[in-house]
């Protein structure tokens, strides 16, 4: 006679959404070129892609509607332990190997010496940046909530937000009257937020720490509320007409007096419908695997891509290139950043989560 082990099964996973998988990587190539171009072109009132930073509001949405998906129906089954080990396997390399990569361009950097004034504290910001507890120390650069590696500080919410999932949002599965309520909510702080700091560029940094809270919160909630509620829209648009349609969002002239009103709109409002969109999207053949490419680089992408955004920073202040010369060094070193992301996650990522997959399973089966 033999018995099934609770954990048998309990990496399979459902279906995936191929559009929105193809979305994802759109936004992760946007946030690359924004955050090049940040350096290029600081005034945002002059930067084609301004609004690109908006890209991790639809991150957060999009993850909000992928764990209830995900785990609605099973995390009652499996644990919470499980669901957080889980969460950690299939997240936390690449905060460590971008955390490591980080200290290595900051310390090599070839064009500045900046390290040396944080020469006492480089341990600090390694441990900062493997463990994800903010350490806001470098002021010379921006004063992020993790230095060696900025994007870090989206997953550090998005930790929280699992966190909350698995302990509150999971057991009102069956109460979305209340979660409209907490959505709602969500919108009027979002709001609130961006108009205490003009635009909702905010999360990243020690002075704008709380915004973060502001963003998951309602993008989170949001994701969630789609997936329970149903709201899938067919339509033709298909992936490409979505994938422009969000492109789009990030290309929205940025202007100094309506920012505080326009981000949220479009946070509150394009992102819920572009989701909805998605779930509801056909995808023709010709673009599935662009999709399933475009989803499994995006985020090694973005965990990889900010300690080169620093050394492109260290070079543009000690040589001053032209725009010309600047938009070379974007268009040539963003189609780099795509293949080391591919890079990093074949030989890096991939095996290292299915090591700790296969050596976590052995032990629950113990």
């Amino acid at each position: 006679m033999t018995t099934t082990h609770p954990t048998a099964g309990l990496l399979k996973t459902k279906e995936h959404f191929e559009v929105l998988d193809g979305l994802r990587g759109i936004a992760a190539i946007s946030v690359v070129i924004f955050h090049f171009m940040e350096i290029a072109v600081p005034d945002y009132t002059k930067s084609f892609i301004a609004h690109a930073y908006l890209a991790v509001d639809f991150f957060f949405c999009l993850s909000g509607f992928v764990i209830a998906y995900a785990y609605d129906a099973k995390l009652e089954k499996i644990g919470i332990g499980s669901f957080f080990k889980l969460r950690l396997i299939r997240l936390h390399p690449l905060v460590i190997i971008g955390a490591v990569w980080g200290l290595v361009a900051f310390v090599l950097d070839p064009y500045a010496n900046l390290w040396k004034t944080y020469a006492d504290k480089l341990w600090l910001l390694l441990l900062s940046g493997c463990t994800m507890v903010p350490y806001a120390i470098v002021r010379e650069r921006y004063f992020n909530l993790f230095h060696l590696n900025p994007p870090t500080w989206s997953l550090f919410w998005e930790y929280i937000a699992n966190i909350v999932y698995a302990l509150v949002l999971v057991k009102l599965r069956n109460r979305n009257k209340l979660l409209w309520v907490l959505v709602i909510v969500g919108a009027a702080l979002l709001f609130y937020e961006s108009k205490q700091a003009t635009n909702l560029s905010v999360g990243w940094s020690g002075d704008t720490f709380w915004g973060g809270g502001a963003r998951v919160l309602f993008s989170f909630l949001a994701g969630i509320l789609i997936y329970r509620t149903g709201a899938k829209i067919k339509s033709k648009l298909g992936f490409p007409g979505l994938a422009i349609l969000l492109f789009t969002t990030f290309l929205t002239p940025y202007s100094n007096s309506t920012n505080w009103f326009a981000e949220p709109l479009i946070v509150v409002f394009v992102y819920p419908l572009i989701l909805s969109l998605g779930v509801g999207a056909g995808l023709t053949s010709r673009f599935e695997k662009l999709c399933v490419w475009s989803g499994e680089i995006s985020y090694p992408l973005y965990m990889i891509h900010y300690p080169f955004i620093w050394l492109f920073m260290s070079y543009v202040a000690k040589y001053k290139p032209s725009l010309g010369e600047m938009t070379w060094i974007i268009v040539i070193g963003t189609a780099l950043l795509i293949l080391l992301a591919y890079v990093v996650l074949k030989f890096l990522d991939e095996p290292i989560r299915r090591f700790l997959r296969k050596k976590w399973i052995t032990e629950q089966a113990k």
